[in-house]
């Protein structure tokens, strides 16, 4: 069996879903690759077109819904302070969280 990875959410009274491994792997490295550390970042309705172009044809059938894997890796990478949502921003923006030093965080 493919082992998975628990996705949680930042929203209250939502529960977390599970995927496998290397979807959230892939997804994540695109995400992390696309997003930028500074603002004014990436709006959130452009993160799946630039996921998706990140990923080979045999990726993109593999994986199926390439948005919604993009949004439940998106909100995971959330909850573990790998990225953020920019305040009072609407619509929704996002910026990848790095250390100290430049270096992008690796929690987990």
């Amino acid at each position: 069996m493919e082992e998975k990875v628990v996705c949680r959410t930042p929203t209250p009274g939502r529960g977390p879903t599970r995927i496998d491994r290397w979807k959230f792997e892939r997804v994540r490295a695109a995400i992390l690759a696309v997003v930028p550390d500074e603002e004014p970042g990436l709006a959130f309705a452009e993160l799946p077109g630039a996921v998706e172009a990140s990923l080979s044809d045999d990726e993109r059938a593999r994986l199926g819904s390439v948005a919604w894997y993009t949004t439940a890796v998106k909100l995971e990478l959330e909850v573990r302070g790998e990225l953020r949502r920019l305040p009072g921003v609407r619509p929704q923006r996002l910026v990848r969280i790095v250390d100290g030093e430049g270096r992008e965080r690796s929690d987990g």
